[in-house]
């Protein structure tokens, strides 16, 4: 079954291993880029990557299963999404744009190493 359309795993290559165990490639993920409509967020108490995704990413189907693409995004990425955030780090969202036409773009798919 291949993955959900806005999966991490959507660039990732698949294999079988000797036993027959289905062996998923890391993606090449998508990194911080300046670009003009990216969000400048100031964590608040309470704020994770999963309501982040889910307040930033709302006109996208499923919004928080994205959360990696903010953890993937930031200048240093997040490499935990299970440690707290730090009240007032700075973050870096993407545009629901920048999302869905950099990166789903199919064009990653030749970027991506093999």
């Amino acid at each position: 079954m291949p993955p959900r359309k806005l999966s991490r795993y959507a660039f990732a290559s698949a294999s079988l291993d000797a036993g027959g165990a289905l062996l998923l490639s890391d993606p090449e993920p998508f990194r911080y880029r300046e670009l003009s409509d990216n969000t400048l967020h100031r964590v608040a108490d309470g704020d994770t990557l999963f309501r982040l995704a889910g307040r930033y990413f709302s006109a996208i189907a499923r919004p928080a299963g994205l959360w990696w693409v903010i953890a993937d995004f930031q200048p240093v990425p997040i490499v935990d999404p299970t440690l707290a955030l730090e009240i007032g780090r700075a973050m870096i969202i993407p545009s629901t744009r920048t999302v869905l036409e950099l990166v789903f773009n199919e064009a990653r798919r030749t970027e991506a190493p093999t």
